[in-house]
């Protein structure tokens, strides 16, 4: 699905669509505008714009669907589904405002507690 689809969504549908809300979705197309050079004339441009190359790399997370069936809804190559999603994906880690925390907490650390229910 096209961003001109459902850039009309609200904020509660966008989230149930997409898992991010519409904050966190124009906060990350701020830093890739900030990020990724804009096209200056050197090669082909872009095949989508990049609203739809965030939306390509966020449905990737969220449905987990092959790279093929992601190119054929963005009418790309599963190629250029990988190469867009290494890129969105690379250029957000290094902003350093969407990282996952990396520590975990040590098993000793946790206090499980587990009901078994026997039917």
């Amino acid at each position: 699905m096209k961003f001109k689809d459902i850039q009309k969504l609200s904020d509660v549908k966008f989230r149930r669509l997409t898992g991010v809300s519409w904050a966190t979705f124009n906060l990350m197309l701020a830093e890739l505008n900030k990020h990724l050079p804009c096209h200056i004339g050197k090669g082909r441009p872009h095949k989508l714009p990049l609203e739809d190359r965030l939306l390509l790399c966020i449905e990737y997370w969220r449905e987990y669907r092959t790279f093929f069936h992601l190119g054929m809804s963005y009418g790309v190559s599963e190629t250029s589904a990988i190469r867009i999603t290494r890129v969105i994906e690379d250029t957000l880690i290094r902003s350093g405002k969407f990282n996952l925390p990396k520590q975990l907490p040590n098993r000793d650390e946790v206090d499980w507690e587990v009901v078994v229910i026997d039917a």
